[in-house]
């Protein structure tokens, strides 16, 4: 049973994720929540195996949710509900520690199926968050700041630019002679990267404040 928690301010559609995925074999939502802020009351005892988590929240919002939810569940996929696309929130949700995103008006066999994805681990990633990525990690000169465990791999860059041309998980496989579960460990690698450099960056902001 994968055990789902929903955090939607939107009544309607918090009600019919969770009547989608408890009318689901296998699914559970064990818990909904309008807001961040009681959701992270009872998170802990709640252990969910995914989290759906709406970015635009009354208090705190999502973004702000994923990074406190990742202190006490550091490994727990998490999919941000969004209803445009592409946009930088999406970015900034990446970066944050989610594990993709889903369009409110996903359909909703393809909205399990991305549950389905998150909680096995595979990482989505389009072609405008490829390229996203590529301009973050080219911005400064990270192996010198955080080390080279923490900058991309030749492999890595390759796919993303793969990624960035419009093609697919299978294509690009295909054409860099590797399995695809390499990708896509590939992609999670990329994300906690993304994570990790994000967290590293805020804390050295924070510090310079407080230096100067």
């Amino acid at each position: 049973m994968i055990k789902v928690v929903v955090v939607e301010d939107n009544d309607s559609i918090r009600e019919g994720l969770k009547i989608l995925i408890d009318g689901t074999e296998d699914y559970s939502c064990i818990a909904s929540f309008s807001e961040c802020e009681t959701m992270l009351k009872n998170i802990k005892k709640l252990n969910p195996d995914v989290l759906l988590m709406d970015i635009g929240l009354p208090g705190m919002n999502g973004i702000e949710g994923i990074k406190k939810v990742k202190v006490i569940f550091p490994e727990l996929a998490i999919l941000i509900l969004t209803v445009y696309e592409e946009n930088d929130l999406i970015f900034d949700a990446l970066c944050a520690g989610a594990s993709g995103y889903l369009v409110k008006k996903t359909p909703p066999k393809r909205l399990i199926q991305r549950i389905d994805d998150a909680f096995h681990g595979r990482v989505p990633m389009s072609s405008s968050i490829a390229l996203k990525t590529i301009k973050f990690f080219g911005q400064k000169n990270y192996s010198a700041r955080f080390g080279e465990a923490d900058v991309l791999t030749q492999c890595e860059k390759e796919i993303l630019n793969k990624l960035m041309d419009g093609n697919n998980f299978k294509a690009i496989a295909d054409s860099l002679e590797l399995s695809i579960e390499t990708v896509q460990v590939s992609l999670k690698s990329i994300y906690k990267k993304l994570h990790v450099l994000s967290k590293s960056e805020a804390n050295e902001k924070k510090i310079k404040e407080h230096l100067y």
